[in-house]
């Protein structure tokens, strides 16, 4: 297997390339070709990671895009957050979020906790 790290863009572009070839035709596991397939998406996994980083979303807007992914309403979020006053303050930025709510967003709606303690943009 004559795998090289990856350094650089190009090196990048050339492991993309050397991976797009199995897409179509995903190798099975635990073969030459499948052991091949896995190490190069590590590889581009490590570098996009580190290159390509993506933040997480602002709290506030990653809240109102699970409502409207799950088509929740304000009264819904109230056993999370509170009264719907509260709710709404929340939403429009008026009032922080408490590590008790993020905690209840986290479990009950799923929203990643580095996404809702990340500072709000104002």
């Amino acid at each position: 297997m004559n795998i090289k790290p990856i350094h650089n863009e190009q090196d990048y572009q050339a492991a993309l390339r050397e991976l797009s070839v199995y897409f179509d035709n995903e190798p099975e596991p635990d073969t030459p070709d499948g052991d091949r397939f896995e190490v190069l998406l590590t590889l581009v996994e490590v570098y996009e990671a580190k290159h390509y980083r993506i933040d997480p979303p602002d709290p506030i807007e990653a809240i109102k895009f699970r409502m409207e992914q799950e088509g929740l309403t304000a009264k819904d979020l109230v056993p999370i957050i509170g009264r719907v006053n509260r709710v709404y303050e929340i939403l429009n930025r008026k009032r922080s979020l408490t590590s008790s709510m993020i905690w209840k967003l986290h479990l009950g709606l799923g929203i990643s906790a580095e996404s809702l303690i990340k500072p709000s943009q104002t």
